[in-house]
């Protein structure tokens, strides 16, 4: 049965449209008019629309995290999740045993279509093919070279999920293992690296295309060797992800990816752990105890960043208020942009017709109101 919603202002894939109606027919995008029409209207006078968020790096929230291998935790997660406005997402391991990894592409390929929230759209597997240099909160001790063998196993378990994986792009056999998994429809992901800018591009040569996290777990920027992130910087051909919480990246050096790679290759990304949702106290990261105050996640034995406790639609809200991008822009970089980083942009992140009818109302500051799934209101403020 077809549906209207009237708002305001809506963020639609071919620029800001409003005030008007957009049709809503078994659970998908119809088209949009300005004329009043026929049949139901939802009003939401004076609100705006937007797709919902895409979140393509994200370990957990509310207490759970992906890699306790639960399926209760994972839809306590996905439930949780809308009420940060995220509708679809990949939900992100940690470097671990590879035994442990293998249960958890296991758990999720075998339930990706029974978790209920927001969308399971794919798997992220952060590392654990990375370098100890830049280990961050992540276990040095499993670190290893990229194994195309590993990959295809984990893959084979997931029954198709793995949508991403991360790298150290320095380690032995990693070019190789790069055009292997790009032609596995498996985007490889830039991080946790002592890369050079040299070992960067040609990483992106062979097909990686997302830098993760950028500035965070990476060789920094120096003007006779650009590191890691003067290669997320520079290389148009990647996308480069940002923790937009005030903790991992200045926001004068959120605004400099932004101006120098480009608002359409720099994407939002959350990085949540468990602690996400539940408020100040002690929680845990994989292994590592955590402490959450003041808005971080902290590792108790050194005082390092251990993930996030950031939700999509503050680092929005965030990014408006630091004044480096217009609402329209931080809409795309939590919506179409991580959607198209990992080509899932033809089934989420933007308001178009055919597509299924994901999306958010927002008040006049970005404020979270109301998420749909599907044509269907699944989180209410």
């Amino acid at each position: 049965m077809k549906k209207y919603v009237y708002a305001e202002l809506f963020y639609c894939a071919n620029g800001v449209k409003g005030p008007g109606y957009l049709a809503i027919e078994d659970g998908k995008f119809g088209g949009f008019q300005t004329e009043k029409p026929e049949g139901e209207i939802l009003d939401y006078s004076g609100k705006q629309v937007a797709p919902g968020f895409v979140d393509t790096h994200i370990h957990g929230y509310n207490g759970h995290d992906v890699m306790d291998n639960n399926v209760e935790g994972l839809n306590i997660i996905s439930e949780g999740i809308l009420s940060c406005g995220v509708t679809s997402y990949l939900p992100t391991t940690l470097t671990a045993p590879t035994e442990d990894l293998d249960a958890v592409c296991q758990t999720i390929g075998e339930n990706v279509d029974k978790i209920k929230g927001a969308k399971i759209q794919g798997i992220f597997l952060e590392g654990p093919f990375f370098n100890d240099k830049y280990k961050g909160a992540q276990n040095p001790k499993y670190m290893n070279d990229p194994s195309i063998t590993t990959l295809k196993k984990w893959q084979e378990l997931a029954n198709g999920s793995v949508r991403k994986i991360a790298i150290a792009p320095e380690r032995e056999g990693a070019l190789p293992f790069i055009d292997y998994a790009t032609k596995n429809a498996i985007n490889v992901a830039i991080a946790h690296t002592d890369a050079t800018y040299e070992q960067c591009k040609a990483a992106v040569d062979q097909g990686a295309n997302i830098f993760v996290h950028t500035f965070n777990g990476m060789r920094g920027l120096h003007h006779r060797e650009p590191g890691v992130v003067g290669a997320a910087m520079s290389l148009k051909d990647a996308f480069s992800e940002l923790i937009c919480d005030g903790h991992h990246v200045h926001p004068v050096s959120a605004g400099i990816v932004m101006d120098a790679h480009g608002r359409d290759k720099t994407m939002f990304v959350t990085d949540c752990m468990r602690g996400g949702g539940i408020g100040e106290g002690d929680s845990m990261l994989g292994e590592f105890e955590v402490t959450i105050k003041d808005g971080a996640a902290r590792l108790k034995s050194d005082g390092n960043l251990a993930g996030s406790v950031l939700e999509m639609i503050t680092a929005v809200q965030n990014v408006v208020a630091w004044g480096i991008a217009t609402p329209e822009e931080a809409i795309n970089m939590a919506s179409i942009v991580p959607a198209k980083s990992v080509g899932i942009d033809d089934r989420c992140g933007q308001i178009k017709k055919g597509h299924p009818a994901d999306f958010l109302i927002l008040d006049q500051d970005l404020g979270l109101l109301e998420t749909y799934l599907d044509g269907k209101s699944v989180f209410r403020k």
